[in-house]
């Protein structure tokens, strides 16, 4: 585990919890940090997009003193200076819990004050009353699902090349989806689950190929957005294919879940789903 290496975050460690306004407990990794190894110029990068952050256990006190409770969804930039350590955010989140709010829109107001300054971006916040995010419901990744294929697999660190393409079969567009998705938090060695969706136009990708490719990650240590631009750059140079999307929802830890979404497009981020496992 790379504990040295995020040694200056709360990550792994032991902190005393904090019940008010703390906004000095978020902690900023920053993206060239993450991305080392991927060879990645951070004034041309090659995808656009973002991560969607859902915090489920947020709670506040009204002016007159009665809690409130909603679901926080954050949408950060993929293009940001940083990104806030995943534990120093919920322990942020923790410190909302006896401090009174004239009301929702002042939460989200300093939730994106707060969370741009640490990222060093805008950072756009949605809150969800409970009977909104009840109303949302579970959903899956609509495609066709790799993971009924009768595979054998061996490899379990990143191998770009497992991946392959079968040129007999011309271009086409399809969306692909697998839940296999699992990989190690680089600081703990914690695992975490998810599932992954592919959509791409092209040279059509050998599905048997790209699910070995995604199995691969099993013993990876890297965290989610970095895996999720590890899959976009090695589906981008051993595919070549000419829009791709790669979008993965990981099961929460801590009440928060972390879901990266890159593209070569612009289109509008996805939709902020919630599969069964989350």
């Amino acid at each position: 585990m790379e504990n040295g290496k995020f040694g200056d975050t709360p990550l792994g460690k032991r902190v005393e919890a904090v019940s008010r306004y703390t906004p000095s407990l978020l902690c900023a990794i920053a993206r060239e940090r993450l991305r080392e190894g991927l060879l990645l110029d951070e004034a041309r990068l090659p995808f656009a997009g973002a991560d969607l952050w859902t915090a489920w256990e947020l709670t506040w006190l009204d002016r007159d003193g009665k809690p409130e409770v909603g679901v926080a969804q954050i949408r950060v930039p993929c293009d940001s200076r940083a990104v806030f350590e995943s534990k120093s955010l919920k322990l942020y989140l923790q410190s909302f819990s006896q401090t009174a709010f004239s009301n929702a829109y002042d939460v989200v107001r300093t939730l994106e004050s707060d969370l741009a300054v640490t990222v060093g971006a805008p950072v756009v916040a949605d809150l969800l009353s409970m009977s909104q995010a009840l109303q949302q419901g579970v959903a899956s990744f609509p495609g066709e699902c790799l993971d009924t294929l009768k595979i054998s697999a061996s490899i379990y660190r990143p191998d770009p090349g497992l991946l392959d393409v079968e040129r007999a079969a011309g271009t086409v567009s399809e969306t692909l989806y697998s839940n296999l998705l699992r990989s190690l938090c680089p600081v703990t060695g914690q695992p975490d689950i998810g599932s992954v969706q592919v959509s791409y136009t092209g040279t059509r990708i050998d599905h048997a190929a790209l699910l070995r490719y995604i199995v691969s990650f099993r013993e990876h240590q890297g965290f989610h957005e970095q895996c999720v631009e590890r899959m976009f750059l090695d589906i981008m140079d051993r595919c070549r294919p000419r829009e791709l999307t790669v979008y993965a929802r990981y099961n929460r830890r801590g009440g928060i879940d972390i879901n990266p979404w890159r593209t070569t497009g612009d289109e509008a981020a996805p939709p902020n789903l919630r599969l069964a496992p989350q």
